[in-house]
């Protein structure tokens, strides 16, 4: 049976922090995960979602999911899609799900008239950079990625 794409409902709630835990065990990220189910359901099913997911199945299993939500380019002009989260269950590659997943949002991007579609990914996860050059994903080396949380995102909001 083919690989399939379905939007993910709020019943899936725990399925999708289960990934998002397995996705951050494989990162070596575990420690940092604070999301609870409940933040899932707020964010994905919540009266105004902000975030989307996507989930992939085969043989009608779920094997994997893409969180996404639309951001905004001032140079391009139009909106595109930030992938936050790309995840395959290990026993499941190889066999489509994470492209299925990918032409899915560039269907999405093309039918809604989006610019782009992007997203990062750790530079030490050499199988998963080999696999978005193949299809056809363009490395942005020229820029860095800048994060602020805890006391520096409270002191700049004082400011």
């Amino acid at each position: 049976m083919p690989v399939t794409v379905r939007s993910a409902a709020p019943a899936d709630a725990a399925l999708i922090l289960s990934l998002v835990r397995d996705l951050a065990e494989y990162e070596k990220l575990l420690h940092e995960v604070e999301a609870t189910q409940a933040h899932i359901e707020a964010a994905l099913f919540g009266d105004a979602p902000k975030a989307f997911c996507d989930i992939a199945l085969l043989d009608g299993e779920p094997v994997g999911i893409a969180i996404w939500f639309y951001n905004y380019s001032t140079f391009v002009g139009r909106h595109g899609i930030y992938l936050e989260d790309l995840f395959v269950r290990p026993a499941a590659r190889g066999a489509g799900a994470g492209k299925a997943l990918l032409a899915n949002l560039a269907r999405r991007c093309i039918a809604e008239n989006l610019g782009r579609l992007e997203w990062a990914v750790l530079d030490w996860n050499a199988p998963s950079i080999a696999f978005y050059d193949s299809l056809g994903a363009a490395a942005m080396d020229e820029w860095t990625v800048r994060r602020m949380t805890g006391e520096a995102l409270e002191r700049l909001a004082q400011a």
